[in-house]
């Protein structure tokens, strides 16, 4: 039984504890849902439809027809199926769970997928979280136009929706930091770090590209509590999501106590299955009343890169730490 006040926020809304369910594939159903409501998740994020996916999906169809002028009619098509059948898990999971039901839009250009947002709204939707998944491979590419195009999209959606908006980012920017401070005055209320990227590999054996490693662990977290430690000390207005490496209640801990306002789960969910939610909320519980601590708030960032530790946060050089090693 939890004794503690673990109330918590994403993106402003108000959350009764700090455990939000990361958008995969355990959230692409109503009873997923439901089964994640009951073991104590305070929000879900839907699992969303990806920009590229319903291209491709349009894309193979329009291929197998013999006319040219199908590819418009199956493009629409396969679009208002798809979103709606997305649309009607938003609908039924307002109607039967009482936590906020996050939807997630992921998007690589402005566009049509601000009208996407919208809809997804009007299904019930308490906030959006908008995935920008960007891989620049030309090389005439503008580093610039990256940034650009992140602010607009996050400018244009946030305008255009009345309800909270989180950006969740890729870990891969030198001016992260820079980035969410501007990102804070295009209208969003939350940022989630990090997104987690398809992972490659190379099978020697048979000499080809392969899958890497899909689940995280523990030891993916450095990077999370860095930025979230450092993020949350100089754009303090933003409400931060911590994801990517959170798998125990030390992990959600060492997160809220450098600055995250909730942590997304993800790949323990799949190793454990949704009774770790309730493992890490009395891990939460327990040391909180070792510690003393009634409420979350009460030592929530107190670990955020303040202006006299912030060289811990800041320090990138490997060999540095090692240089007077034997």
């Amino acid at each position: 039984m939890i004794k503690n006040d673990l109330t918590s926020q994403y993106a402003g809304l108000k959350l009764k504890n700090p455990i939000v369910v990361a958008s995969s594939g355990q959230t692409d159903s109503v009873a997923k849902i439901k089964k994640l409501a009951e073991a104590g998740a305070a929000a879900v994020v839907i699992k969303s439809l990806f920009e590229e996916q319903l291209e491709g999906l349009t894309q193979q169809l329009s291929q197998e027809q013999d006319h040219v002028e199908a590819y418009d009619y199956i493009n629409q098509y396969v679009q208002s199926n798809e979103i709606e059948k997305h649309l009607e898990i938003i609908r039924t999971a307002k109607k039967e769970n009482d936590i906020p039901i996050i939807a997630s839009v992921n998007c690589f250009k402005s566009g049509k997928w601000v009208e996407y947002a919208k809809h997804l709204v009007d299904a019930g939707a308490d906030a959006l979280e908008v995935n920008i998944m960007r891989l620049e491979t030309g090389l005439n590419a503008d580093p610039s136009s990256v940034i650009k195009d992140h602010l607009a999209i996050a400018k244009e959606i946030s305008n255009e929706v009345n309800v909270p908006v989180a950006v969740k980012l890729d870990r891969h920017f030198s001016t992260l930091v820079s980035l969410i401070d501007r990102l804070s005055y295009t209208g969003i209320k939350g940022v989630t770090l990090f997104n987690r990227s398809y992972r490659m590999d190379v099978d020697i054996q048979h000499e080809r590209i392969v899958s890497g490693k899909i689940l995280t662990s523990s030891e993916d977290l450095a990077d999370t509590l860095r930025y979230t430690g450092l993020i949350s000390a100089k754009v303090p207005k933003v409400c931060l999501s911590a994801s990517t490496g959170i798998h125990t209640a030390e992990d959600a801990l060492k997160a809220l106590l450098v600055g995250a306002s909730n942590v997304q789960l993800c790949s323990t969910l799949y190793q454990n299955g949704p009774s770790q939610i309730q493992a890490i909320l009395q891990g939460i519980d327990s040391w909180m009343s070792d510690k003393q601590y009634r409420s979350i708030s009460e030592f929530r960032g107190k670990l955020k890169a303040h202006e006299e530790d912030a060289t811990l946060y800041s320090r990138m050089q490997f060999m540095k730490y090692f240089s007077n090693k034997e």
